[in-house]
């Protein structure tokens, strides 16, 4: 079983429900200051264990041995990066709360709802072993992700959250998958990590593409891999 932290829970229904309801006062003020010194020094410990890996990423859901979502859909893609730089640097351009049919580039915050590159995070790169449609494996699916904002802004960097909830059965059902995550490198070396392709080439031409594919594409963060399973 995977736990997410209290604040951040609570921060992603206040996201999913602000636009019917509001959100106010969720939770002790005490224990987010709490939660949110804590995760500071987490993610500066983590972009300093490796300089040749600036950005921190961290992948809340789903988790290693998780059996996720109903017949191949309700589960979440839930991811934490931490950039060194400012939010310019990131990659982000604007806020999105989008996904497909009528929620694609709609008010308050529009996004693309597309495989892809992200028209909003351009430097993530999100690929699944079992997924279904396009270039398969090797398909950057970041361009689905729902909501995308930034949710520190400190001296030492900028935090960036991105969750995304599966509405269609795209990458399988009663199925194992595996989900290979990274931040891609400032490839053109402009100072702004969004040089992430909509479909990462095959480097080793075994007709699949994994952690080593990313690793020779180059990647600005620690690269995570989660073995999962898809209800």
């Amino acid at each position: 079983m995977h736990f997410v932290p209290r604040g951040r829970a609570l921060l992603a229904l206040c996201s999913l429900s602000f636009v019917l309801l509001g959100c106010n006062n969720a939770g002790s003020s005490t224990d987010s200051n709490q939660a949110n010194r804590a995760s500071r020094l987490d993610r500066a410990a983590r972009r300093n264990a490796d300089p040749t890996k600036p950005v921190s990423l961290e992948v809340f859901a789903p988790g290693d041995g998780d059996h996720a979502g109903i017949d191949g859909v309700s589960w979440f893609l839930d991811l934490d990066l931490d950039f060194p730089g400012d939010i310019k640097s990131t990659g982000f351009v604007a806020p999105q709360l989008t996904g497909p049919g009528v929620h694609a580039n709609a008010a308050p915050f529009p996004g693309a709802a597309a495989p892809g590159k992200d028209d909003r995070f351009g430097g993530l790169v999100v690929l699944f072993s079992t997924t279904i449609a396009g270039a398969k494996s090797c398909q950057n699916v970041a361009g689905l992700m729902n909501i995308t904002g930034v949710t520190d802004v400190a001296v030492d960097g900028t935090e960036i959250w991105d969750t995304w909830i599966i509405a269609a059965p795209g990458f399988g059902r009663r199925t194992a998958s595996t989900l290979y995550v990274a931040e891609i490198a400032d490839l053109n070396h402009d100072g702004i990590y969004n040089d992430a392709p909509d479909v990462v080439p095959d480097a080793n031409n075994d007709g699949k593409c994994d952690a080593s594919d990313l690793e020779a594409l180059g990647t600005s963060s620690n690269l995570e891999r989660v073995d999962f399973f898809i209800r």
